[in-house]
């Protein structure tokens, strides 16, 4: 009798084991996959698994997951239709996010602000926000706690750790999407007096010499001044004096570490966010007309055929003796208008200027790369931020005189760094890798154009490339390629620029701006004061830069995506036609430009025709034929029908106007 529960349960055990084995059989045997959720409007979505198939996920099954969650999933195949139910998650879509409040019956949710996600998620407040003093509507930052698919987790749940601005704050554009991209909201704060550094470095004396800035009507942080006269034997003389926080911004001081932190001036559509304190950026080291400031200047020997003849780089006192607009410069140059150039030398700079940029642009031509030319979209707003207009401004020869300036200025900066120091902050654009070097082979092939891989791989032999492009005029390739092409990156090391066509790029000319033209006035003045430079350009660093720079690009275009949809809303309203040009084709549709405005909007697949089966989409050419017709690729002009502008996604709709 006594025996009889040790036997019990040692059988108990060994049935565990033995149901523990059917268990891990019956797992091992049912087919599993992983890949991303993608919700639809409709309660039901898909899984798009990592090897290219995409799987029916059924409502009920939906309530477990959120658009953009990486899981894994049990496969289920019925009546010849494969569905997934979620099994475990492997990455959340959502950590940090921007939401809306909501609340009912006395109860706190949000609903997270993203196209693709509709779901209500339960949440309190963190310890140190007030409940009560939310409303609906309300944006906020929250941070997600739980989630069906972790362990002990049963259903969403989340805190809100920061209240970004109420629903009918009028900065709510700017607010929520300097929040979105965890930028700053403001500019720094600063000292109100600023010493000058004791630095063991001359300074020219230039404050009578007739420098002169061009740019923007309402620009306030003017960081560069130029003055350029003959020489003697043919050619030029530019001297580009910049503006030198350094003199001021000790290494590592409270400034520093939040100018390294904030590494740029964020440019919005009627809100700048400053890198440096405004005192700083917009007074103290701005070159103010008829004011003296610091400088780090280099003066350029040009040759008449555009070539760097010599750069010497030095320290230096400037006044700008007069603040010219890009306006102003151009129709005076163009025989428009009443304005005249009325500081000494005026004229003969200005024009000096004007035939320096054609013999730069000249030898650009023949030994780098030139940009086309693209207008820029300007906001024009009211104080409460209500978009008054959105107009395209071309660039014109002012425009262009004062980026030839700069590019060469650059370019010396690069070589000088190279030369003296081996390091620094730096734009590399590699282009193609290996990989795609083959595929940009093959594409070339496919349009009969000849080249190697090994011409791909080297900027000189992929600057030849480009020039015979150019003259073909081809949007759709030149499209296919710059996709195969690598983003430009910020490096410690020189590299190529593919994008410019030159062995090395290091910009100096923006110090209020960007923390790495910071970073290489300091290297510079290091070299002048005949120092050991120091290794302040780190990988960590220019690592930090380019995350910054990418978020900095986003928030720009988030911006601009919700003004563009308020700018436009009426204009969708009445059915409005715009000119367009194709920008991406996807398995949905296309997406193109507006030529007007620049805006982005979405062409859905639906519109294109009414019968689905005779559509064919190909992403990866960039291809859309209608009942085997070429109707539609990347880079073609399109004339579009505004339908739609949403808000709540920041996004217009169109369709084809033909």
């Amino acid at each position: 009798m006594g025996a009889r529960p040790a036997n019990r349960s040692i059988e108990m055990l060994q049935n565990n084991s033995a149901l523990a084995q059917l268990k891990q059989q019956i797992r091992d045997n049912t087919p599993r996959v992983t890949g991303v959720v993608k919700g639809t409007e409709k309660g039901f979505g898909f899984l798009e698994t990592d090897d290219g198939q995409s799987l029916f996920i059924p409502p009920p099954a939906m309530k477990q997951v959120i658009h953009g969650d990486r899981i894994e999933a049990v496969v289920h195949e019925a009546d010849e239709r494969k569905s997934v139910a979620p099994e475990s998650l492997i990455e959340a879509s959502l950590n940090r996010f921007i939401a809306r409040v909501h609340k009912r019956e006395g109860k706190l949710s949000v609903v997270p602000d993203h196209p693709s996600i509709r779901q209500t998620i339960r949440a309190r407040v963190h310890r140190q926000l007030d409940e009560a003093a939310l409303n609906e509507g309300d944006w906020v930052v929250a941070r997600l706690l739980r989630h069906p698919l972790r362990a002990d987790d049963r259903s969403f749940y989340c805190q809100l750790d920061e209240v970004i601005a109420t629903a009918s704050d009028p900065s709510v554009p700017w607010r929520v999407t300097l929040a979105r991209h965890a930028l700053e909201q403001a500019s720094p704060q600063g000292a109100d007096q600023w010493p000058q550094l004791e630095e063991p470095l001359a300074r020219t004396d230039l404050t009578t010499q007739p420098f002169f800035t061009i740019d923007s009507a309402s620009t306030t942080d003017m960081d560069d001044a130029l003055h350029i006269e003959p020489r003697s034997e043919g050619g030029f003389r530019l001297t580009v004096a910049i503006a030198d926080p350094t003199a001021y911004v000790a290494v590592d001081d409270a400034i520093d570490r939040e100018a390294r932190q904030r590494a740029f001036t964020v440019y919005l559509p009627g809100r700048n966010v400053t890198m440096l304190p405004e005192a700083l950026a917009d007074d103290l080291c701005s070159l103010k007309q008829g004011t003296d400031r610091l400088a780090l200047a280099a003066t350029l020997d040009i040759d008449s055929d555009g070539t760097i003849a010599d750069t010497r780089f030095f320290a230096a006192t400037v006044r700008s003796h007069a603040r010219l607009t890009y306006e102003q410069v151009s129709d005076w140059l163009e025989g428009q208008g009443e304005w005249q150039p009325d500081f000494e030398q005026g004229e003969q700079q200005l024009r000096q200027l004007e035939a320096f940029t054609r013999a730069r642009q000249q030898w650009r031509e023949q030994h780098a790369l030139v940009f086309p030319d693209r207008p820029d979209y300007v906001f024009h707003l009211d104080e409460a931020g209500n978009v008054l207009d959105i107009v395209a401004e071309p660039r014109r020869i002012a425009h262009r005189m004062v980026e030839e300036a700069m590019i060469a200025a650059n370019l010396s900066c690069a070589e000088f760094l190279q030369r003296h120091v081996g390091h620094g902050i730096y734009n590399v654009h590699q282009g193609f890798t290996e990989e795609r070097a083959d595929q940009a082979v093959e594409l070339l092939a496919s349009q009969s154009i000849e080249a190697t891989r090994e011409q791909l791989m080297g900027v000189e032999g992929y600057r030849t490339l480009r020039h015979t492009l150019d003259a073909r005029n081809d949007a759709w390739l030149d499209t296919r390629l710059r996709r195969l092409q690598g983003f430009a990156v910020v490096s410690s090391q020189p590299g190529p620029h593919f994008g410019m066509g030159v062995p090395a790029y290091a910009t100096w000319t923006s110090p209020i701006r960007k923390y790495g033209d910071m970073v290489n006035h300091r290297l510079i003045k290091q070299v002048l004061r005949e120092e050991t430079p120091s290794a302040a350009a780190t990988e960590a660093l220019t690592e930090h830069l380019g995350d910054r720079r990418r978020l900095n690009r986003l928030a720009e275009r988030d911006v601009k995506d919700w003004l563009y949809v308020r700018y436009l809303s009426e204009a969708a309203r009445e059915g409005h036609t715009f000119a367009a040009e194709i920008i991406d084709i996807r398995r949905g549709g296309l997406r193109v430009r507006l030529v007007a405005n620049g805006a982005s909007a979405f062409v859905p697949a639906s519109t294109l025709t009414t019968d689905r089966d005779q559509l064919s989409i190909d992403e990866r050419e960039g291809l859309i034929h209608i009942a085997g017709e070429l109707r539609y690729r990347l880079g073609d002009p399109l004339n579009v029908v505004l339908s739609e502008a949403r808000e709540d996604t920041r996004s217009l709709v169109a369709r084809p106007a033909d």
